[in-house]
Order: C-alpha cells, then sequence, then structure tokens
C-alpha cells in the first residue's frame, strides 16, 4: 500500500513538473522574442533579468494552476482537470500582460502583450491539454484504483454507484453494514485497502476510525452535519485539555461589505456585457410562443426572508398552472424549444443579475429555495435554515460541487462548508468553479423519473 501512494504522488509530482515546464518554455521563446525586438536599452536581454522573468512566470503558473485543482491529475475527472488547466492558462496570461508592463516599465507595450499572450495562450490550451490527456490516461493505467470496503449504515446504494462510476479512481470491493460486531469490523479493515464509512451512527464511526488509524488505513468519512460545523473550529490550548471552539457568527460587518460591493459591481458589468444576449433571448421567447419573457417564482434568501427571483421562461406559459411545485426532469416537454438552448448554457439564469444588483441575492451563495421546500425539507431535516444564515446566490458551493439533482440533506451539508469557510478568495475559487461545470453536462442534470415521485411523496406535492 505504501509503495503504490508513493508511486501516485511521484506519478503526480512528474506530470505537473512538466506542464509547468512546458508552460514556461513556451512563454520564455515569446518573452525573449520581444525583449530581443523591443527592448532598445538591451538591459532585459541579460541572463539574470531573463531568469528572473521566466521564473515568475513559473511560480505565476505554478500557484494559479495548483489553486485551480489543474496538478491534481487522477483526483478529479478528466474533463474538469482540463477545464481547471485551461482556465489556469488563460488567468496566468492575463496577469502576465501587467508583470510584462511592470517589468519594462512601458505602458504603451498593452496591446501588443495582449495579442501575443492572447496567442501563447491558444497554443498552450491545445498542446498542454493534449499533454494532459496523455498524462491522465497513462496515471489511470499505472496506478491501479483504490479497492474500498464500504461500512454503510443505511443501506443506501447511491453513494455506492457514485463512487463505482469513478472506475479509474475507486473499485467498491465489498460493502458490509454498520450494524456487525466490532470484531468482524476489524477482520474486514484489517484485510482492505481502505475503507469507506457511510452515514454510520457516531459511536461506531468514533470506533472504525480510530481502528483505521491503528491500522494505517485510509479512511473516507462522509460527514454529519455537526462534522462540517467542527471542521472550522480553532484549536485552543488555554487549559490542559484540547477544546475546539466554533464561533459560529457567520460573516462580520466587513465581509458583508466587500461582499455587496462586489456583488453590485459585477452584476451591473454583467448585465451591460450581456445586454445583447438579453435581446437575443427575449425576442426568441417571444417569437416562439408570444409568452411573457420573464418567469418570477418566490424563493427564500437570508434571515428566510422571501423574495421573487427573476429568469428568463424556458418553460411553456402556466407549467404549474395548479399551484403546486413541479421539479424539472431529464426530458420534460413542459420546456420550450428555446427553453432547451437557455437552459443548456446557463442563460435563463441571467435576470437573477437583477435580484443581485437589487441586494436580494449575491453572486455566490446556497441556492435559494422555494418556500414549500423550505417548510418541507425543514420537516425531514430540521438544520436545514441553517442555509439562512447568508443571501441566497447565483452560484455556489452545492451547484459547483454537487448536481442540480443532488440530495437536499448533501447540498445542505455542501452549504455549510461555504457558510463557514466563507472567504473572499472562496467566493473567488467558487466562480472559477462555476466556469469550469458550464462544460459538464451531469451538473445541468434534471430529475429522472424515480427521484420526482421520491420529490412529490417527500413534499407532500
Amino acid at each position: 500500500m505504501k509503495t503504490k501512494n508513493t508511486w501516485r504522488y511521484v506519478c503526480r509530482f512528474l506530470c505537473d513538473f512538466i506542464l509547468v515546464a512546458m508552460a514556461t518554455v513556451s512563454f520564455a521563446v515569446t518573452w525573449y522574442e520581444f525583449v530581443k525586438v523591443n527592448n532598445q536599452t538591451g538591459h532585459l536581454l541579460g541572463h539574470g533579468n531573463l531568469i528572473m522573468s521566466y521564473l515568475i512566470y513559473a511560480s505565476l503558473f505554478s500557484i494559479i494552476c495548483n489553486w485551480m485543482g489543474a496538478f491534481r491529475i487522477g483526483v478529479i475527472r478528466k474533463a474538469k482537470s482540463i477545464a481547471s488547466l485551461d482556465l489556469g492558462i488563460a488567468t496566468t496570461n492575463v496577469l502576465e500582460v501587467f508583470a510584462s508592463m511592470a517589468i519594462t516599465g512601458e505602458f504603451r507595450f498593452a496591446l501588443t502583450f495582449i495579442k501575443l499572450y492572447f496567442i501563447l495562450s491558444l497554443g498552450q490550451i491545445l498542446i498542454l491539454t493534449l499533454v494532459m490527456i496523455l498524462m491522465i490516461n497513462f496515471y489511470w493505467k499505472v496506478v491501479p484504483p483504490t479497492k474500498l470496503l464500504v461500512i454503510d449504515g443505511i443501506h443506501n446504494n447511491h453513494l455506492v454507484q457514485n463512487m463505482i462510476s469513478l472506475k479509474h479512481k475507486y473499485v467498491v470491493d465489498k460493502v458490509i453494514p454498520a450494524d456487525l460486531s466490532n470484531e468482524q469490523l476489524l477482520d474486514e479493515i484489517t484485510l482492505s485497502e481502505a475503507v469507506l464509512i457511510n452515514d454510520v451512527e457516531s459511536q461506531k464511526q468514533n470506533d472504525i476510525v480510530k481502528a483505521c488509524f491503528g491500522l494505517n488505513k485510509r479512511v473516507y468519512v462522509v460527514p454529519k452535519l455537526s462534522d462540517v460545523i467542527l471542521k472550522t473550529s480553532e484549536n485552543l490550548n488555554v487549559v490542559d485539555t484540547p477544546l475546539y471552539l466554533c464561533r459560529n457568527l457567520g460573516m462580520s460587518f466587513i465581509q458583508r461589505l466587500i461582499k455587496r460591493t462586489f456583488d453590485f459591481l459585477l452584476s451591473l458589468l454583467g448585465i451591460i456585457i450581456t445586454s445583447p444576449i438579453w435581446i437575443i433571448v427575449a425576442i426568441a421567447i417571444k417569437i416562439e410562443d408570444h409568452g411573457p419573457v420573464l418567469f418570477k417564482q418566490e424563493r427564500v434568501t437570508r434571515n428566510e426572508k422571501r423574495f421573487l427571483i427573476l429568469k428568463f421562461r424556458s418553460m411553456i406559459v402556466d407549467a404549474e398552472k395548479d399551484g403546486r411545485p413541479h421539479p424539472a426532469g431529464e426530458h420534460d416537454d413542459r420546456i420550450t424549444k428555446v427553453g432547451r438552448v437557455i437552459r443548456a448554457c446557463r442563460i435563463d439564469e441571467l435576470p437573477q443579475l437583477i435580484n443581485i444588483l437589487k441586494g436580494e441575492m449575491s453572486i455566490v451563495g446556497p441556492r435559494p429555495e422555494r418556500w414549500e421546500h423550505v417548510v418541507e425539507y425543514s420537516k425531514r431535516i430540521p438544520e436545514f435554515p441553517f442555509r439562512h444564515k447568508v443571501k441566497g446566490g447565483l452560484t455556489g458551493y452545492a451547484q459547483v460541487y454537487g448536481k442540480y439533482n443532488t440530495s437536499a440533506l448533501n447540498k445542505l451539508k455542501l452549504d455549510l462548508i461555504y457558510i463557514t469557510n466563507y472567504s473572499f478568495l472562496l467566493d473567488l475559487q467558487i466562480l472559477f468553479e462555476t466556469i469550469k461545470i458550464l462544460f459538464q453536462k451531469e451538473s445541468t442534470e434534471g430529475f429522472d423519473e424515480e427521484e420526482i415521485i421520491e420529490m412529490h411523496d417527500s413534499l407532500n406535492l
């Protein structure tokens, strides 16, 4: 097992090093050619200055790509790895425009740098994407998937099915119930490569985690809501007993002020930039069935305040004429032709920029739910109102790391991770992640028939 883990990390490090080296070499050629022609004093052609420029670029590329997850080769899905890399390349070269102007001290080269680095970005994206695909395929071939022993406390196959779908990373070797004796569990854990604990009651989970620790076994745990809150606690050493402090205060005044300023400026800029799309979509909706362009629906935001969310109408008029909520299915015949296009591209969400401008929503936050859903979910999950400690968002942690049809409990856990870990940098990270998931079909999947029936039953529809 140790040999396998060592090879996994060595392989990943070598792949990361090659990507950084290739990106830096391509930049070095571009930069050297520019300096040779345009630096008339010649001081930038010195070996020290050239090496410094290359090191700055390599460091910038490494930090940004690592932050975006581009170096998690073999850990995340191939499409997400590629999207992370391409976005990292684009972001690095945008920042390099400003870095190059600072190095040369000549702002007159701004347009030249934009042109050079745009061409550089296209070349890097083409070549490095192909290299990354080869690397990921190689990694999956030489690093065998982890064999999992699943200790199941709820006898729910959804998680097992999700793990099986990641066949290059995990193999579910065996599934056993959590109600076995500790001796039986210990025997199974001893023979396993790694353990996945799926919603096991607290005392049993503690015993299993400690057993895995003692046996040096890798362990994956599906967290409880209290686990999510505790994860952000502060370690205090004020007495001779370890203490964890959870402040549970939410965002500070300064954080709320920065977030609101960011929301206002970004939503205003977004409306201006996307205004041509608004006009085209509005005309297309009107032409198709002559119905209203916008769809309004009551949703719940911070402190359980209700507001009307705005969307481009993607369904037929009176899609819920009985006044009861009907979740959209994977092949819902209520969705119009224009609706299928704008939903696939997420264009139907654009009018929510008005909600954000008005202060009813934020750019990033838990997805605002319908009041009926909040009431019913709160009956089944008493902690559900915890997500209303912050404003609802256009995008959020649950939208990025979950799916449209992720269960209410799992969405709540993801939303609590965002709320308890909030920072402005986390908002920026979620925005970058949002760009990446636009290219992933599973993030826009509707509910299948079985899930719709389950939702109807649970919501008393």
